[in-house]
Parts: C-alpha cells; sequence; structure tokens
C-alpha cells in the first residue's frame, strides 16, 4: 500500500541529483528542480486528464479537477483526493493525498500519460523533490494522516 502527500509533476529532461537529505531518520535522495523547470506542464490537457479519471471506477471527478477515488468497501479500503491545476489548458501538476495500491496508483498516473511520460513527486510536507523510484520507496513506508 502506497501513503502519500504529494504534488505530481512532468519530470523534465536533465535534471540532476540533488542532495541526499536525512529525513524522518533515512537517507531520501532529491531532485536539483530549478525554478525555471518547475512550470513544465503535462503534455496533455486538462480535460484529457479529467476524462480518463472519470473512467476509473469509483472516481468521482468534478469539473474544477478536484477528485476523489475510493476502493470497493473491504479490509483494505483505501481513497485517494486529488486536485489538479492548470496552466495554459494543459496540466501543471496534481495534488494527491491518501493511500492505495501501487497498481491502482499506476492507473492514476496513466491519465497523466505515464509511463512514456516522466514524472517526479514533490514531497508536501518534506518540501522535497524526487524521482519516482525514491518515491515508491519512500510512500511504502510512511503514515499519511
Amino acid at each position: 500500500m502506497l501513503r502519500f502527500d504529494i504534488h505530481l509533476h512532468a519530470r523534465p529532461a536533465g535534471l540532476n541529483a540533488g542532495e541526499t537529505l536525512a529525513i524522518d531518520g533515512r537517507s531520501l535522495p532529491t531532485l536539483d528542480v530549478p525554478i525555471s523547470a518547475r512550470g513544465q506542464t503535462f503534455p496533455i490537457t486538462f480535460e484529457e486528464v479529467g476524462e480518463r479519471l472519470e473512467a476509473l471506477p469509483r472516481m468521482f471527478f468534478e469539473p474544477d479537477g478536484s477528485f476523489v477515488w475510493v476502493s470497493p468497501q473491504g479490509p483494505d479500503d483505501w481513497q485517494v483526493d486529488g486536485v489538479l491545476y492548470d496552466r495554459g489548458g494543459a496540466v501543471l501538476f496534481a495534488e494527491l493525498k491518501g493511500r492505495c495500491p501501487a497498481e491502482h496508483f499506476d492507473r492514476l498516473l496513466a491519465a497523466f500519460g505515464w509511463p512514456a511520460t516522466a514524472v517526479m513527486m514533490q514531497l508536501t510536507r518534506q518540501a522535497v523533490f524526487v524521482d519516482e523510484a525514491t518515491f515508491r520507496g519512500w510512500a511504502t513506508s510512511v503514515s499519511v494522516d
């Protein structure tokens, strides 16, 4: 189960590794993302992402870009809350918070064009950017309230 509170961004080409930081008692390799690169949009429109998200079962998507995706009822319930932010009609980033199995997270990422479009995550509380592999390791071992 992945647990997260992140901003999902398209990953610009040519990023350098940042510092490895000690966060919550663990070493976390970060990405050095210049301010100029933080405005890169996903190569997909707000409307296209919305349509892809709406196609997921038990997804509730609002025209303002807010959404909630829930699991079927059962012992391993999960939920993802999110908001899309756009610039010039394309998705700039998505705020994602919750927990879900990795295979469902993959389906969520696919709505943004992943894996063809590389992604990076900003850990909201820690205020650092990480690559996808680092995020997945982090998200399997944290708790999000």
